[in-house]
């Protein structure tokens, strides 16, 4: 089992299947009016580069629900590559806490901080990848359906969301189809890797340009803003680049009759998604953001307790 849990793709699929049924015993649990102090006495520093709002209330929110004890270190405070080298952070911080969680612009940090502490560390986001907010799709994803008989699609920007989950259905043997413009595909290395490992699971990845073909027969239909943080002087550019990729009551006549729509949020809403969806029966994107505390609690077992 890897210490840290930067990517989806270096976890084998029963450990993830391990940790998506504890997060759902966990809600369960939490639903019941129980929480267990598994983490009792445990401690974790939670570096935030980028504004967080489910980030940072799940971490922190989980840790203190199993018992344990989060502590936030805004940029500023920290200097990371100026006041201090993330090495000399990462050792520091592995002889106070038990674990980072860490949510940075740049993957390279991260791995950085991972590479160099001697105690767990959780990507919390990065613009490479979003591993936290994919197992908490893929609990949502499994309230409704096997995983194996899931067809998520997903539509419009190849950013962090997509990459990660190219990694989560190419571990699991998901059927995954991503309609991105050309000019905006997911990583290349993440999608020969994710190919990689679907060639082990079974999984199958389709890629194409057209969002009508990608939502053709979905169960599930996914999208995520069309820019990002630290791309705001993009945005009128991407608007007219993405605004076929709209998912709409139009789009969704493609998808199967009982699709469900999943955002990670935050939306720019009336950009990659329209009022009528987010807020219709069909969305199920508040579910996902519950259940950012229940994986991420799970995650955190998982690493710390190890």
């Amino acid at each position: 089992m890897p210490k840290d849990f930067l990517s989806l793709a270096d976890w084998q699929a029963e450990e993830l299947r391990e940790i998506l049924a504890r997060a759902s015993e966990l809600k369960k649990l939490g639903r019941a009016g129980k929480r267990p102090q598994t983490l009792r006495g445990r401690s974790i520093a939670m570096f935030f580069e980028k504004p967080s709002l489910r980030t940072r209330v799940t971490f922190e929110a989980g840790m203190s629900q199993l018992g344990g004890h989060a502590i936030v270190l805004p940029p500023e405070q920290v200097g990371v590559g100026t006041r201090e080298s993330p090495a000399d952070v990462a050792h520091n911080l592995s002889r106070w806490v038990d674990g980072i969680v860490a949510r940075t612009y740049s993957h390279a940090l991260v791995e950085e901080l991972a590479r160099t502490a001697t105690i767990p560390v959780i990507n919390g986001l990065t613009d490479l990848l979003h591993p936290c907010q994919v197992m908490a799709d893929l609990q949502t994803i499994a309230e409704r359906a096997e995983l194996k008989d899931a067809r998520v699609a997903y539509v419009g920007d190849g950013n962090n969301m997509a990459n990660s989950l190219l990694f989560g259905a190419s571990v699991l043997g998901l059927a995954l189809s991503v309609g991105t413009p050309a000019s905006h595909r997911p990583a290349l290395r993440v999608r020969r890797r994710a190919e990689e490992l679907a060639a082990r699971s079974g999984a199958t990845l389709r890629f194409c340009e057209d969002p009508a073909e990608a939502v053709q027969d979905a169960t599930f239909v996914y999208t995520d803003v069309w820019t990002s943080m630290g791309q705001e002087e993009e945005r009128e550019r991407r608007r007219k680049i993405f605004r076929a990729y709209q998912v709409n009551e139009a789009l969704l006549e493609n998808a199967a009759k009982d699709a469900w729509v999943m955002h990670c949020l935050p939306a720019h809403r009336g950009e990659e998604i329209t009022d009528e969806v987010l807020d219709g029966p069909r969305s199920i994107a508040l579910d996902q953001a519950e259940n950012r505390l229940h994986a991420q609690k799970a995650v955190l077992e998982r690493v710390l307790l190890r």
